[in-house]
């Protein structure tokens, strides 16, 4: 049985309405499965210690992945060094190269809860970077052309064109993301380990 992991994004949390769409979705589908959605608001080297322990907890081959926005970037992290399949929703793409813009006090969308973001938190999203993936066929990745945050077209080269679906407008909470759950999904049993079987 295969357990989905979901990583949000800056400033957001497991209450999210992505998030909660979800686990919604997954929990119809499958639902004897587990589903994992933890709060990430530490900096990005805690954050992905604190997801490499989930992962070895859980064994990577029983877990599917999906990140939103920075939580695409730690889901990235994680498919890269384990072999997890992956979805990514409007995923950060190099996001070290503009969070000099995001130093300071920020609050939670949904807790309220002070996030500070600080010079060091740069460094160590540049160090977690995985500028060539090992298994590009782990991912496919959902983008909306109208991210207002975020330039879909760093992604599609990151990733590369046949393992993005583009759908125009949009925005970075992406529109209408119910409506793509069931190939989300679709795709992430399909290439887990056990569901496959």
């Amino acid at each position: 049985m295969p357990t989905l992991l979901y990583l949000h994004g800056f400033l957001s949390s497991p209450q999210s309405q992505k998030a909660q769409q979800a686990e919604s979705f997954y929990r119809q589908l499958r639902p004897g499965d587990e589903l994992l959605l933890p709060s990430l608001s530490a900096g990005p080297a805690e954050v992905v210690n604190e997801l490499r322990s989930f992962v070895d907890e859980h064994g990577a081959g029983k877990l599917i992945l999906m990140g939103s926005s920075l939580g695409g970037f730690y889901a990235t992290i994680l498919s890269d060094e384990y072999d997890i399949p992956a979805v990514l929703i409007n995923p950060a793409v190099r996001p070290y190269e503009f969070w000099e813009s995001h130093v300071g006090e920020h609050k939670n969308y949904y807790t309220d809860q002070i996030h500070v973001v600080t010079g060091a938190h740069i460094h160590e999203l540049a160090a977690l970077e995985k500028a060539v993936l090992k298994t590009p066929e782990n991912f496919r990745v959902y983008l909306q052309t109208g991210d207002e945050v975020l330039d879909y077209q760093q992604a599609v080269d990151k990733y590369s064109q046949r393992n993005c679906v583009v759908r125009e407008n949009g925005n970075h909470s992406y529109e209408n993301f119910t409506a793509e759950l069931p190939s989300m999904f679709d795709f992430l049993l399909s290439r887990n380990r056990i569901s496959a079987r």
